[in-house]
């Protein structure tokens, strides 16, 4: 096997709308399903990522509750299962990179939560690192964001945006191809 699939930070805690705000992309959760499925079906690896924050009271903190995967996920029996604090999966533990390499993966797909910052770095770095990465862009979703931003003043965008955003940037930027979950099943 060349090609893993990566999913990244599929926790119940963003199923909370009223700590991170307006989402898009109801299906994702669904796609993942699919996409596990496939790669449970062809034998292919999966490696599941989860965020486990170090801030008190942060939903993904693995005291709360919001840290749990989601069914669907919780439910792969995945090759490797790594934990993270910061937004690459490749600064977790265990050593993302050393694993891949010792299995002579090549190829990564990746889909997870969120869109624009956990899937999106991750998938910079696996760029960077030189895997042939796919970001299976309708297997993402993200939230609304807005922030004041200095020489900026306060910058909105919607998960529609950001989502858009991160695909021109990964695949113009030459850091991963965007696909459909369909085109990768199929």
């Amino acid at each position: 096997m060349t090609r893993a699939l990566l999913v990244i930070d599929m926790q119940r805690a963003f199923d909370d709308l009223s700590f991170w705000g307006p989402t898009t992309n109801p299906a994702c959760e669904e796609n993942v399903a699919a996409l596990a499925a496939q790669w449970t079906r062809t034998g292919e690896p999966i490696v599941v990522v989860h965020h486990d924050s170090t801030s008190p009271g942060s939903p993904l903190n693995p005291d709360e509750p919001g840290n749990a995967l989601v069914d669907v996920v919780a439910a792969i029996e995945p090759a490797l299962t790594v934990g993270k604090h910061v937004n690459s999966a490749f600064y977790g533990d265990p050593d993302l990179h050393a694993w891949l390499k010792s299995q002579e993966i090549s190829e990564l797909v990746i889909c997870g939560i969120q869109t624009n910052m956990c899937v999106e770095t991750t998938a910079r770095m696996a760029g960077n690192l030189g895997y042939d990465v796919t970001v299976a862009l309708d297997a993402t979703r993200t939230f609304d964001l807005s922030t004041d931003v200095a020489g900026l003043g306060v910058v909105t965008r919607t998960a529609d945006e950001l989502m858009a955003t991160t695909a021109l940037d990964l695949q113009a930027g030459g850091f991963a191809t965007i696909a459909t979950t369909a085109s990768l099943i199929d």
